[in-house]
């Protein structure tokens, strides 16, 4: 087991040093502009073996937030009231500034924001990776047609709010001025999906 356990955090950090490594190099000369070959020697690897950890060029930028894939499901499965749960933990990444949220300055974080959505390529995988949230989250809201629907609305908020903070952070916003506006964006946001979604959150909770 011990061996196991190494075999796999050595496989894990194979993954981040060349996604690393990819999206430096995207991030100084474009995406289109860097061959998968010179990623290939810059890690040490061979193109083959690349392409065994990211069968698509664009996996090498998605891996950085393939975390996050699955976060809206993992918040609402087994929470009393999803949608509060929800709301909670976005607030608190307002309040931790964490880059998912789009409230954060950082400017390795900018330029990997500007990476991700300025490149054509990836903005079409990008929707693959909300689609498969999307299918997350309605499994742990139950399954079926309404949990479908009800975690596309739940999906595209937290995308459309996190999408502001990090247009107006970019145009050049201080994070303390956006971060006033975004907590009761958010808010607002959050409520109406509960009053839209009354199936999918404790009427007990009154605060909401």
């Amino acid at each position: 087991m011990e061996e196991m356990g190494l075999r796999e955090r050595k496989k894990q950090r194979m993954y981040q040093d060349v996604s690393d490594i990819a999206v430096r190099l995207f991030m100084e000369r474009g995406f289109d502009a860097v061959p998968v070959a010179e990623i290939a020697a810059a890690a040490g690897i061979s193109k083959p073996t690349l392409f065994r950890y990211f069968p698509a060029k664009e996996d090498l930028v998605l891996y950085r937030i393939a975390d996050h894939e699955t976060e809206a499901a993992r918040v609402a499965a087994g929470a009393a009231d999803p949608l509060d749960a929800l709301r909670r933990t976005f607030l608190d990444g307002l309040e931790r500034c964490d880059p998912v949220t789009g409230l954060n300055d950082h400017p390795q974080v900018l330029a990997f924001h500007t990476l991700l959505y300025g490149t054509p390529a990836l903005v079409a995988r990008v929707y693959g990776y909300l689609e498969r949230s999307e299918e997350a989250l309605a499994e742990a809201l139950g399954g079926g047609l309404d949990a479908r629907l009800a975690a596309g609305q739940i999906i595209a908020v937290q995308r459309i709010l996190a999408q502001e903070n990090w247009r107006r952070i970019a145009a050049g916003e201080a994070v303390d001025r956006v971060r006033a506006d975004a907590v009761p964006a958010a808010e607002r946001a959050f409520g109406r999906l509960a009053a839209a979604l009354p199936g999918f959150r404790d009427p007990m909770n009154e605060s909401r």
